[in-house]
């Protein structure tokens, strides 16, 4: 893939840039450290494949494509993504600073911030916030790109040095910082192994779950079409050795017995054959027809790739958890709390050029399915006759008190 017209002669203008800058944190004291070089790559690894695995041929995955199997057509994957992106959406975050918390709650352009990202993250493992500002160069609102849109333009090392979104034949080209070293585009990334510039998704990881459940949930409709039963064999017997039906009388019997007898809404309805015809039913076992088993497995490795107890998804013959609350408590520490941080510690941190020293996090204390934790560390804590009343406001992540 060819750089875009123009992207060298910005390279030289950065890299002159980096100089300049590396030269002024010399004359500030600082340390001025090489970078180790990362690989390059001018394409997502979402856009090498643009045909989707056919058969058993395994190939690069196709995100559109991908999206809409898992997502869009698969309950228990679309499942999944929405409990976890709403509730980290509507989880209470606090703040160290009020306009902070109010451009990351705030609405853009119809979408949540953080549900957004979080779905984003879960589905593609890249999430990228621009930073949109006003005239006088202050933050006004945060807008999360569509990552299967976004490819990273990495510079002369590996490392990132604009981020290239585009929608058909249009394309924009986002500076990673502006001249004063300010993020213009804020990347969160899941980990990935073996790449140095892309996240590795979760559903990536649930693609031959998903695959296996899309295609038992057709297996069983077709099934279903056909009263539950293959197509029997319609058997010549004239009783004359090596008597055969002819040709007009092959097609004759097949046409009549596709428009008479076939389908949902003939299931069941009795069949009048001619002499020399008979019908050879073909029923599938009780082991071929157990496809409840193959699916609730397909369900369970889906809800266990995006992070998610099966016993909050509604699966059978799951009882991994004792109750629904322990399940939804394991929800919100194993998976929600964990990515709700890498989150809000990303825009801390792109964001810290114009709120400096702010910090970002879940109010642990208004979460109600953590109510119950809370309130033993609250009894602990206030048992501990030998912790001073300061030592115990921060052990509950309290300011300490004032003195008059």
């Amino acid at each position: 893939m060819k750089a875009p017209p123009g992207i060298s002669d910005q390279f030289s203008e950065r890299h002159d840039m980096s100089f300049l800058q590396s030269l002024a944190s010399a004359f500030k004291g600082e340390v001025v450290t090489p970078r180790a070089p990362l690989g390059r790559s001018f394409i997502s690894p979402w856009a090498e494949a643009f045909d989707w695995r056919g058969g058993d041929a395994r190939g690069p995955m196709n995100y559109p494509v991908a999206i809409r199997e898992a997502y869009l057509k698969n309950p228990v994957a679309q499942r999944a993504v929405r409990l976890i992106a709403e509730s980290i959406g509507g989880a209470p975050v606090a703040t160290s600073d009020p306009v902070l918390g109010k451009l990351v709650s705030a609405t853009s352009a119809g979408q949540g911030l953080l549900e957004t990202l979080a779905s984003q993250l879960l589905l593609h493992g890249n999430g990228y916030v621009q930073v949109l500002r006003d005239a006088e160069g202050e933050v006004a609102e945060l807008y999360a790109l569509r990552p299967d849109r976004v490819s990273i333009v990495p510079d002369a090392s590996g490392w990132t040095a604009a981020f290239q979104y585009k929608v058909g034949e249009r394309a924009m080209l986002l500076d990673a910082v502006d001249e004063w070293g300010r993020a213009n585009v804020i990347h969160v990334r899941a980990f990935h192994p073996s790449d140095d510039h892309y996240g590795a998704s979760c559903l990536e990881a649930a693609d031959e779950a998903v695959a296996i459940h899309n295609s038992a949930a057709r297996w069983n409709r077709a099934l279903l079409d056909n009263a539950a039963r293959p197509s029997g064999a319609l058997v010549y017997d004239p009783g004359e050795p090596g008597a055969a039906l002819s040709a007009d009388q092959f097609e004759r019997i097949k046409s009549e017995l596709t428009a008479a007898y076939s389908g949902q809404v003939n299931a069941g309805r009795p069949m009048l054959l001619e002499g020399g015809l008979k019908w050879q039913n073909m029923a599938l076992t009780p082991a071929d027809m157990d496809f409840a088993t193959l699916k609730a497995a397909a369900a369970r490795d889906i809800a266990l790739a995006f992070g998610v107890p099966p016993m909050l998804m509604g699966l059978p013959g799951d009882n991994t958890y004792a109750n629904y609350r322990e399940a939804n408590r394991a929800l919100w520490r194993l998976t929600l709390l964990p990515l709700a941080s890498k989150m809000l510690s990303a825009l801390t941190q792109g964001l810290d050029p114009w709120f400096p020293d702010a910090t970002l996090t879940v109010d642990l204390d208004r979460v109600p399915a953590l109510a119950e934790d809370r309130q033993q560390l609250w009894s602990q804590v206030s048992a501990a006759d030998f912790l001073s009343s300061d030592e115990k406001r921060q052990m509950l992540g309290i300011a300490p008190e004032v003195s008059a």
